[in-house]
């Protein structure tokens, strides 16, 4: 039976950890090129909502390849109402498309549609409808891997 060196056994184990350590690099710049992922949580109303797409816009200047998905719940929703405005006049909708064009999903709360006396066709064509608000944020957060943001 032949029996390796001692020279030769730390020559193969050094080339060993040469190679964990470079597949361990190459995993970690494969997960470096997957976009960012935040979660925008309106639930403040208007100002909270202009504010939060002031930041949305600001945050494509500089990662156009992020993955944002705003979630509306309680007063958050208003915005993504059908004749919505901002203070100064402008209603939401121009700048929503212009987001969702860009791919930002908008996500409104059900239950907040029942709590309210709201429906579904008082909303802008761009708004999507998920059970619980609440339950879509800690979803993308916990299994989709998203950044939380509350503007």
């Amino acid at each position: 039976m032949y029996v390796m060196k001692h020279r030769q056994m730390d020559r193969l184990l050094q080339g060993c950890l040469l190679a964990l350590a470079l597949l361990s690099c190459a995993n970690s710049v494969a997960q470096d090129k997957r976009p960012d992922r935040v979660v925008y949580h309106l639930v403040d109303g208007n100002d909270q909502a202009s504010r939060g797409l002031q930041y949305i816009q600001n945050h494509l200047e500089v990662n156009s390849a992020v993955q944002i998905t705003v979630v509306g719940h309680a007063a958050g929703v208003n915005f993504m109402m059908k004749g919505a405005k901002t203070a100064k006049g402008n209603e939401y909708r121009g700048m929503i498309e212009d987001l969702e064009f860009q791919g930002v999903k908008f996500l409104v709360c059900d239950i907040t549609l029942r709590e309210r006396g709201l429906t579904r066709d008082q909303f802008i064509k761009e708004a999507r409808f998920v059970r619980s608000g609440v339950d879509e944020i800690t979803r993308l957060q916990q299994r989709e891997g998203y950044a939380y943001l509350r503007p």
